[in-house]
């Protein structure tokens, strides 16, 4: 249950896709002068060594980041915090999103909450957020998130990454997420999922649209970054996703189709 770890898969382009759309979200969410609250259910390490052996073992994000680093404008948030992680850890690092969030977000204005229950993704998480001011929790996240919400600040953003190696979260993620919503009124909720090439997504959209009927799914479509590689996209579910997303999202998903 606890033996997923995402430095085999750092930087793949389901990375790029989701960590693009949320430092886009994340950017545009500052641009007003209120504070606001992140919560993230499944936050990982927190920063990945794309040289690492893991990392180069499965080879993603030489088929990701690698080759789609470039498609973003420099002043881009997403390429602003890659170039911030890489600055401050040096070449080879990559940002997760709590990282992103860190970095996009504004230090003692903003309220970030961080939840990793797998014991060493835990211990590295803290280090990397040391001096972030974040709280971070070793328990389950969607419990953190079903404790915390509705949060204070009350504007803000939940960023819901499960591994999904829990084969239950398709069926379980929509009703967790759909109580939180009620909950949290004003929240923007956001679930990554991988699209499969045997479809469980399809099931897992039909629960999240009977929950919460106004949620977006923003998808993108890519080559398995190798052989025998079930995913073959990324999709971003958002309720109350912000005006720009949808057409930020297709930008997004354009770029990476036909990379």
């Amino acid at each position: 249950m606890l033996s997923y770890q995402h430095g085999f898969h750092a930087g793949n382009l389901a990375d790029v896709h989701k960590h693009a759309l949320l430092a886009w979200l994340l950017d545009y969410m500052t641009t007003k002068d209120k504070p606001l609250s992140y919560i993230e259910t499944h936050a990982g390490r927190g920063l990945y060594d794309l040289g690492a052996p893991e990392a180069l073992k499965t080879g993603e994000a030489a088929a990701g980041i690698a080759r789609a680093a470039d498609l973003f404008a420099p002043d881009h948030p997403y390429r602003r915090a890659l170039a911030a992680a890489q600055v401050a850890h040096g070449l080879s690092a990559y940002p997760g999103s709590p990282l992103i969030a860190a970095h996009l977000l504004r230090s003692g204005h903003d309220r970030v909450s961080l939840a990793e229950l797998h014991p060493a993704e835990h211990d590295a998480l803290g280090r990397a957020m040391a001096g972030q001011g974040a709280r971070v929790y070793k328990r389950d996240g969607l419990e953190m998130a079903q404790a915390l919400c509705p949060p204070t600040p009350r504007r803000g953003v939940l960023m819901v990454d499960p591994s999904y190696e829990v084969k239950t979260d398709y069926a379980t993620l929509p009703r967790a997420l759909g109580q939180i919503a009620r909950k949290w009124n004003v929240g923007i909720l956001v679930l990554w999922y991988p699209i499969l090439q045997d479809g469980p997504h399809d099931a897992l959209k039909a629960g999240l649209l009977a929950e919460m009927p106004d949620i977006t799914c923003f998808e993108a479509r890519f080559s398995p970054a190798r052989p025998g590689h079930r995913m073959v996209g990324s999709g971003m579910a958002v309720l109350r996703a912000p005006w720009g997303m949808a057409e930020h999202a297709a930008h997004v998903a354009h770029l990476l189709e036909n990379l």
